[in-house]
This record gives structure tokens, sequence and C-alpha cells, in this order.
């Protein structure tokens, strides 16, 4: 294992035992929830959403769940990467995930926009876990969605 495949195992399993907006909020203000279920390996992620009273900004995300070490780390990472973001640009950054993620590994997510969830690049290789990866990003389009 690289140096840089070592430091990604360890921000994963980071944000897999000490998970970042693991606590749903309680619905005030524009607020929605999604639910997202991962029939093959059993992952749950219900992720809430707040945006500003202009719909036009995330003001924070959390999130619970249980599942597999990559889909808890993956919704922690997320939260970290959103709040305060415009709703566009979150639209954007999870198109560019999920574009990443279904690269097979030909592409790598950018540290400086995905922080430490550039760590999920490699997961891209492996197709079962693609899912997980993406369970929390596609519950946040949903709630986006819905907000």
């Amino acid at each position: 294992m690289s140096g840089l495949e070592g430091l990604y195992q360890e921000l994963l399993l980071d944000h897999s035992k000490r998970p970042r907006g693991k606590e749903l909020a309680p619905e005030e203000g524009r607020t929605a929830t999604s639910h997202q279920h991962n029939p093959i390996c059993g992952d749950d992620v219900t992720l809430r959403v707040r945006v500003t009273d202009d719909g036009g900004t995330i003001r924070d995300v959390t999130w619970d769940g249980s599942g597999c070490s990559i889909s808890q780390a993956s919704a922690s990472m997320l939260t970290e990467i959103v709040e305060g973001m415009p709703r566009a640009e979150a639209s954007a950054l999870i198109d560019g995930f999920r574009t990443a993620l279904r690269s097979r590994g030909e592409i790598v997510l950018d540290e400086d926009v995905y922080l430490d969830a550039a760590a999920l690049s490699g997961v891209s290789k492996y197709v079962a876990r693609v899912k997980c990866a993406m369970l929390a990003w596609v519950a946040l389009e949903d709630a986006l969605a819905r907000a």
C-alpha cells in the first residue's frame, strides 16, 4: 500500500469511527429529508438538509444511518463539504462525485474541492462498493430537490 493509499484508509476509518454530522437536526425552517437504502448490502442513510429561507444556500446537512464503513464515512465527509454551499454548486459537486465513482479509477477526485471525500476515489475500482459511497450523495440530491 502506498503512502497515499494509507492516508486514504486512515481518513475512511476516522470518518467511520467518528462521523461528522451524524444526528438528524430538528425539522425547522426550510428542510427536506431523504432516506436511501442499498438493498445489496443493507446500508441505510437518512439525510436532512436545511437551506436558507430563499432556498439558494445549504445551511447544514445532518444524517443518521447504518452500514459499512464506506457508506458511513462518505456521509460524514459529505456533511463537511456542503455546509454553507450554494445549492447549484452542491448539485455540480454531486455530479462530479458520481462521474468519478463511475469511472472505474480513471478520474480522481480533486482534494481541493472534495476535501476528505477525495479518499473515496479508489472505491470506483470496486463496482460493488460504488453504491455504498454514493448513498449519502444521492440522498442529498433527493433532499435538495424537495427543499
